[in-house]
C-alpha cells in the first residue's frame, strides 16, 4: 500500500495537468483491473445491535465471514477484504459472481431454519463489472466498487441480489437468470439493474 499512497501524494502535489495525467496513467498501469465486483452486506445491524449488543452482532459478522469465504472461493472468486458487516469480493466473470451470490443466500436460508431469529443472517449482494484499482490484493477502488456498494448497502434488502445491467449484458449467450428489471437513482448515480430471483 505504501507505494500506492506515495503515488496519491504525488498526484495531490502535482502542479500541472500533464504531471497529474502521467501519475494517473502510472496508477492505472500498475493497479488497473477489469473484473466483476461483488459486495455483500448484512441486514439488520442497527436493530440487532440495539436489541442484543455489539458482541452478539460481531459474532454473527464472524459467522458470515466463515460461511461466505469458502463459497466465494468455490465459484472462482477472491475475498479482497471483510470490513464491518461487508464482504468485498471480485470474480473473473459475472456468471460466477451471481452463482456465488445465489449459493450464499441458499446457505444462509438453510442455516436460518435451525437458529433462533436473533441469530439469523440475511445478506444482500450488489454486483457490477468494470475497471477498478486493485491495491496489493487487499483493497479496491473505482466506479464499479461504488455502484456495487450502493446496490448492496443502500438499496438491497434481505436476500436481494442486484446486478447492474452493464454486468448482466456480459453473460454468455445461453446463460440466463430469472430476473426483474429495476432502475435506481441514488447519490447521483442512475443505476439500471436486474434483481435476481432464485
Amino acid at each position: 500500500m505504501q507505494q500506492f499512497y506515495e503515488l496519491m501524494e504525488s498526484y495531490a502535489r502535482a502542479d500541472t495537468d500533464d504531471a497529474r495525467q502521467q501519475i494517473q496513467d502510472q496508477v492505472w498501469d500498475q493497479y488497473g483491473v477489469e473484473e466483476t465486483i461483488q459486495i455483500i452486506d448484512m441486514s439488520g445491524f442497527s436493530r440487532l445491535t440495539q436489541k442484543r449488543g455489539i458482541v452478539h452482532y460481531l459474532s454473527m459478522v464472524r459467522h458470515m465471514q466463515l460461511v461466505t469465504q469458502p463459497i466465494i472461493i468455490r465459484y472462482g472468486g477472491t475475498v479482497v477484504k471483510y470490513e464491518a458487516d461487508n464482504g468485498f469480493c471480485r470474480f473473473p466473470t459475472v456468471e460466477k459472481a451471481v452463482d456465488a451470490s445465489i449459493a450464499i443466500n441458499i446457505a444462509f436460508d438453510a442455516m436460518n431454519m435451525m437458529t433462533p431469529d436473533d441469530l439469523n443472517i440475511y445478506i444482500s449482494c450488489g454486483i457490477d463489472y468494470g475497471r477498478f484499482l486493485l491495491v496489493d490484493e487487499n483493497d479496491y477502488f473505482g466506479v464499479p466498487v461504488n455502484v456495487a456498494s450502493k446496490l448492496s448497502e443502500d438499496i438491497g434488502g434481505p436476500g436481494d441480489i442486484l446486478v447492474t445491467q452493464t454486468a448482466m449484458d456480459l453473460l454468455p449467450e445461453g446463460v440466463a437468470f430469472k430476473c426483474e428489471s429495476k432502475f435506481y437513482e441514488i447519490s447521483g448515480f442512475n443505476i439500471a439493474a436486474q434483481r435476481v430471483i432464485f
